[in-house]
């Protein structure tokens, strides 16, 4: 396809919604739109090729060509596709008049749901589009595509292959959409740490808590995705470091630190290279070690102008190594996690960033182990992001202290006489979290 006979199919597919929505069907104002219409798709099909018209990053995508440019045209597509919930629409050869004529009535009707514009197609004879639905996915599955995305990138890169941001970019949006609808379910997750595979959960996990960072600092949702992107690729550089290096238990030498100070700038160099990646998700990668101080490194970077998402990441950064069990540390809990960070606000990291990070985790995160004024131990597994008083716990301890074998799930509001009073450490208890984060997480963590 053509850039011309692309443009030529945006503007007449455009000028259709629009004569619709300026006359009613069947009048001559409509019609010869609709025409026009015809006239392109039936002569890019008949070469008896598929047209796939769809979005990606909210701008809009016609087979290979991605109108990045904003025109009224693409717009208007956009905006009908968003408003019926849909992904994009495939048109196969064999189309008619009548297939283009039911889609365009019916992407004229608002709210519609998308499993019934799948069915209403169906049902008026529609037999040569396909609508592409977003199927919703659980926190759960999202995270566990997300490790797997990783997975495939860390492969291509130690193999020498320069890593496809496609599904990178695509996980990341879906976690977006978590983070803004049910932030504390991916923050969960975070704590199922997998000791065996601690590269990619890391990455995820910074991903993971970078958002969860930029929503409370009201970051609009492109600048979280741009955010999650950097975060996820932030230490994609260590591939090529020793993993000797890398996994080392002890102190390392000074000679392996300088080696271990390579990775920003080896990461940037090769997103640099993946397609679609922007300057901000780049100074990411290269900058997450430089301190808000920006005593860190690379040292090359310092004086330079820098996106303040990489200050975001670092928080993420740091927040989740300190609650990752490591041959060298214990995990500190999220409270004490807490307690650490804001040691090194000002100098490290970011005090405005970080403050808002900590309010929106709330005083006890999900996660944490805590005391009830009844004496009662429980687990922390969802708070309301709008009123952090507001909590679902699981009770594992009685008020005798005896560990219960069939633990209960209660929620706490603001004004309860059960409340919590202090944060317990879970090796004193004898307590491995993620055995009962695995079994939480099956159960929906937002009513």
């Amino acid at each position: 396809m053509t850039q011309i006979i692309a443009k030529d199919i945006v503007q007449s597919f455009a000028g259709a919604l629009k004569g619709l929505q300026l006359y009613p069907a069947g009048h001559p104002g409509s019609e010869v739109k609709l025409r026009a219409l015809c006239s392109h798709l039936l002569s890019f099909l008949s070469q008896g090729r598929e047209l796939r018209i769809g979005l990606m990053e909210e701008a809009l995508l016609l087979n290979e060509h991605l109108f990045t440019d904003s025109t009224p045209g693409a717009e208007a597509i956009a905006a009908a596709l968003q408003g019926s919930k849909l992904l994009g629409l495939e048109f196969h050869p064999g189309l008619g008049e009548k297939d283009i004529r039911g889609l365009l009535t019916l992407l004229q009707r608002k709210h519609q749901p998308p499993p019934s514009f799948e069915a209403i197609l169906e049902a008026e004879g529609v037999r040569h589009i396909t609508p592409l639905i977003a199927e919703e996915e659980s926190p759960r599955e999202v995270y566990g595509r997300a490790i797997q995305v990783m997975e495939t990138v860390f492969r291509d890169a130690r193999m020498g292959k320069v890593p496809s941001s496609q599904d990178v970019v695509e996980v990341v949006r879906s976690m977006v959409k978590v983070t803004l609808t049910a932030p504390h379910a991916l923050l969960a997750l975070t704590m199922l740490k997998d000791y065996d595979n601690y590269t990619f959960t890391h990455s995820v996990n910074v991903s993971v808590i970078a958002m969860a960072v930029g929503r409370a600092c009201a970051l609009p949702p492109a600048k979280l995705r741009i955010l999650g992107l950097g975060a996820m690729l932030h230490d994609i550089g260590k591939l090529k470091i020793d993993i000797d290096i890398i996994n080392k238990p002890g102190k390392l030498t000074t000679e392996e630190f300088e080696e271990i100070k390579k990775h920003p700038a080896s990461g940037a160099a090769l997103v640099e290279q993946m397609q679609g990646i922007s300057s901000e998700v780049i100074d990411i990668v290269l900058c997450h070690h430089l301190r808000y101080d920006r005593s860190g490194y690379p040292i090359d970077a310092k004086g330079r102008t820098i996106s303040p998402m990489a200050d975001m990441a670092a928080i993420a950064d740091t927040y989740d190594a300190m609650t990752t069990l490591r041959s060298y540390q214990r995990p500190a809990t999220p409270r004490k996690a807490i307690e650490n960070l804001r040691e090194m606000s000002g100098k490290a990291l970011h005090p405005t960033f970080l403050e808002n990070f900590i309010a929106f985790l709330g005083p006890y995160p999900v996660g944490s182990l805590v005391r009830l004024n009844s004496g009662e131990v429980a687990l922390v597994i969802w708070m309301d992001v709008n009123a952090s008083d507001h909590i679902r716990l699981r009770i594992l301890f009685d008020e005798r202290g005896e560990r219960l074998d069939d633990t209960v799930l209660i929620e706490l509001r603001g004004g309860d006489t059960r409340r919590i009073v202090a944060e317990v450490d879970p090796a004193a208890k004898g307590i491995v979290i993620t055995d009962y984060m695995e079994d939480l997480l099956a159960e929906p963590l937002v009513r």
